[in-house]
């Protein structure tokens, strides 16, 4: 059944009846921005770029969250990683990003207790089974994890466990939207829209990107999912409108997913927060709330770091903004490689330039 409905979304004739359409409709030079690495990776994946019309360019935006870390966080989570007998706990990309002080799998390499969990509920658990030590969830990620996250936060609280600790570093979607549009760096034709992030936060959640009069269109990840999406900003740029159209309606509602903001908004609140190549962005970042300072490994094990630069030489900075492709880096395949990765882009499994690495993607031929 699940494959059944998994063909649907590929099927080739759709697919090219669609690429057909958006190419009758698509005229002079038009430039989407899909904001989602999720996004980048479906389209490298069944080759859309290149089924588009050549004045039809796609770039890449900010949406890996383990990309836009910034190198301070990084070493903020390094620092505390080193605390005697500390527990940090991650998902499994955040271990091998590199930052000033090296990576959490080189600190657990010379001895720091880094253990990678495939959910926040299991850094809660680790804790309970080692009532004498600290544990520590490294929290990395937008809309689409903050909930759970924030969830864990109140199990913890709820049976009393006093040494669960959360340092979030999670990340808002929008105000990085609107730091991209206002630089005018990229001058965009329309948004690809998130689909998991939107499926939280809801399409109304949106609606800000008609006063800059650029459309958006909210994509799924299959094939057919994302076409749909492109004909829809298409057709908004050829009647000249800026709205916010779902071509995501299977998951993806208006008010977005009301239990998940309840339980997100009830432990997190908006705060300044730095992104890797967007800088310091008001209200873009979630912090703990003072009612559950008492889980905020920020407050608790406070940490003094230097300030530090992105590695010489890497552009994943600009990669975020949409302002260069990985093509455009010197380092792209020659030096930085998923097996020696010297900026966080070619690190995570959202990461553009692991996408362009890992799909052998070219410039596409006028």
């Amino acid at each position: 059944m699940v494959m059944k409905f998994i063909d649907e979304f590929r099927d080739p004739l759709l697919v090219r009846a669609l690429v057909e359409d958006i190419r009758r409709r698509a005229h002079g030079p038009l430039r989407l921005m899909e904001f989602c690495g999720g996004h980048t990776h479906a389209i490298l994946r069944f080759g859309i770029r290149k089924l588009l019309p050549s004045h039809l360019e796609m770039l890449s935006g900010p949406g890996c969250p383990v990309c836009v870390t910034s190198s301070t966080g990084l070493d903020q989570a390094m620092a505390m990683a080193e605390i005697d007998g500390v527990i940090l706990t991650t998902f499994g990309d955040m271990v091998r990003v590199p930052g000033r002080r090296g990576s959490l799998q080189k600190a657990r390499a010379e001895g720091a207790d880094v253990r990678i969990v495939y959910s926040p509920i299991d850094a809660v658990a680790l804790a309970e089974k080692n009532g004498s030590r600290p544990v520590i969830f490294l929290g990395v990620g937008f809309e689409t994890t903050a909930p759970g996250v924030a969830a864990s936060i109140l199990q913890a609280h709820n049976q009393g466990i006093k040494n669960y600790f959360v340092f979030s570093l999670h990340k808002l979607t929008p105000p990085a939207t609107k730091a991209i549009l206002d630089s005018g760096e990229v001058n965009l034709s329309g948004i690809l829209g998130p689909g998991h992030v939107t499926t939280v936060i809801g399409t109304d959640a949106w609606r800000f990107l008609s006063g800059y009069h650029v459309p958006m269109a909210v994509a799924g990840f299959e094939p057919l999912d994302v076409l749909r999406a492109i004909r829809m900003l298409v057709d908004q740029v050829n009647e000249g409108q800026a709205r916010v159209d779902n071509a995501y309606s299977r998951s993806v509602l208006p008010q977005g997913n009301r239990t998940a903001l309840a339980v997100m908004n009830e432990v997190f609140e908006p705060c300044d927060a730095d992104w890797r190549g967007l800088g310091s962005l008001p209200g873009s970042g979630l912090c703990i709330r003072e009612k559950y300072a008492a889980f905020d490994a920020s407050k608790v094990f406070p940490v003094v770091v230097t300030p530090s630069p992105d590695p010489p030489g890497c552009r994943c900075g600009e990669v975020l903004q949409g302002v260069i492709s990985p093509l455009d880096c010197s380092l792209f395949r020659r030096i930085c490689t998923p097996e020696n990765p010297v900026g966080p882009c070619m690190v995570s499994a959202e990461g553009t330039c692991a996408a362009y690495y890992q799909f052998g993607e070219t410039r596409l031929e006028d």
